[in-house]
């Protein structure tokens, strides 16, 4: 039997996804970070991505925008502002986020904080190609 750790992915709002995991996968934000248990402790920044989280021939696929990934031997945990999972996204609802995300950036409006905005677009445009990438499996 092989090696597990415990993962925990959750929001301010909700837990996303608790279980074991033989490896994780992590989009750090200096680059793709592997995970095995008894991993050395770490603390990282993570950048908006897919999360794999594997358990003999089960994956299960989190996208994440953001957080920090803190790793113990035989626990990960992954906070983040959102996580969910591709069967709970509505491709409708994240087209039409998007969409609005590119509506608020195209306002000229001087109250507009426009670095949040094309950071809202960017995420809402990875999120709805990742679940578009996810659907077509």
């Amino acid at each position: 039997m092989a090696s597990t750790m415990q993962v925990l992915v959750a929001t301010a709002e909700r837990e996303v996804y608790r279980g074991e995991a033989e490896f994780l996968v992590a989009p750090g934000a200096a680059g793709e970070l592997g995970i095995l248990p008894k991993h050395s402790p770490l603390l990282s920044a993570l950048t908006t991505g897919e999360l794999r989280i594997t358990n003999g021939e089960t994956v299960d696929e989190v996208f994440v925008s953001g957080g920090f990934m803190e790793v113990q031997p035989d626990m990960v945990t992954v906070l983040s502002d959102s996580a969910e999972r591709a069967h709970d996204i509505d491709e409708a609802s994240a087209i039409e986020a998007e969409r609005k995300a590119k509506e608020l950036l195209d306002m000229q409006k001087d109250d507009i904080d426009y670095a949040a905005a094309e950071a809202e677009l960017a995420m809402m445009t990875a999120r709805l190609i990742w679940l578009r990438k996810k659907k077509q499996k």
